[in-house]
């Protein structure tokens, strides 16, 4: 069991409470983890990490410098400081203890195949989701490509599109920490998305899936048309199905791009499966009861990920859904 002054931490010890440590997404990967959910094992690079990152490589007056000196509302000018800071962030050595730590973790997981996930301690929050600001790399393989994939998560805190969310929201820049959640890649043969509450009606009453072939990226990134199921959660009644017919699915490729990006490739769905529903009733109804079991845990509407392989379901994230309120 690793301290809580570690910077790395396993999943199994991480918690819901461990949000200033582990951010949302750590935090709530862990706490599923101890609630017997079927998550990727994997660790988390904590946010302490990478303050004393900032601390030990001198960045902080750097990036304060570039943020004071740029109106937030000027989109041209926020850009243009993004990148300075970015350009900072990835130059800057990081420590070799971390390094060492990081590489020792990956090794202990099994190596292989990772995905490195960005998690900002003011993500996921009841009324504030910073969801999707920061970078996620997929099919990550090799320590140093590791290493190498928490430096520019650390980096994406910065993308000007997140500068811009924070300065609207309030959220000073420097005190916003991130932390790295690395896990065992997925590759899923079909993935998606639930939300616990029906998302356009807010209907508590109802649990809407969402699931294509293939790795949940080509959903998340709006390329793919997904089937939809409707539970009615009290009966657990399956009440609607729409199929939608998928040509092609998102599939690990054979590498390329930066050393920590493992290509994604598109993959063709054979004719005859194409048009095919893509979860049984029986994924379908297992999906439901972990929905419902987290939605009370957390004692309101989750929006969760999920992926299946090898007939093997596998909870990836789940973080409230902001627009609904929380159970009575």
């Amino acid at each position: 069991m690793e301290t809580k002054e570690a910077p790395v931490r396993w999943f199994e010890d991480i918690g819901k409470d461990d949000v200033a440590e582990a951010g949302g997404k750590g935090a709530n990967l862990g706490e599923m983890t101890r609630q017997g959910v079927p998550v990727p094992p994997g660790f988390v690079v904590t946010s302490r990490a990478y303050f004393d990152f900032l601390a030990g490589s001198g960045l902080r007056p750097v990036i304060s410098e570039a943020i004071s000196s740029v109106d937030g509302s000027d989109p041209a000018a926020l850009g243009e400081a993004s990148s300075r800071i970015k350009e900072a962030v990835q130059s800057a050595a990081m420590p070799s203890s971390l390094i060492a730590a990081i590489q020792e973790a990956y090794r202990r997981l099994g190596g292989g195949f990772v995905a490195v996930r960005s998690s900002a301690t003011a993500e996921d929050l009841p009324k504030a989701s910073f969801a999707g600001q920061q970078s996620t790399y997929l099919n990550v393989h090799g320590q140093d490509a590791v290493v190498d994939a928490v430096k520019a998560c650390w980096a994406s805190l910065f993308e000007a599109h997140a500068m811009f969310y924070r300065e609207e929201k309030g959220f000073e820049h420097l005190d916003v920490g991130i932390a790295v959640p690395v896990q065992r890649m997925v590759d899923a043969d079909v993935a998606g998305v639930m939300f616990t509450c029906e998302p356009v009606s807010n209907d508590p009453s109802k649990l809407f899936i969402e699931a294509v072939y293939g790795l949940g990226e080509g959903l998340v990134s709006g390329q793919l048309s997904p089937d939809t199921y409707v539970v009615d959660k009290a009966n657990m009644r399956l009440e609607r199905v729409s199929v939608a017919r998928q040509e092609w699915r998102m599939a690990r490729g054979a590498g390329g791009g930066a050393p920590h990006e493992g290509a994604n490739r598109q993959v063709a769905v054979p004719p005859e499966q194409a048009g095919r529903q893509k979860l049984d009733e029986a994924l379908i109804m297992a999906l439901v009861e972990i929905g419902k079991k987290l939605e009370a845990h957390y004692n309101h509407p989750q929006d969760i990920e999920w992926a299946v392989e090898d007939g093997t379901l596998y909870l990836l994230q789940t973080r409230a859904i902001t627009t609904a309120a929380s159970l009575p």
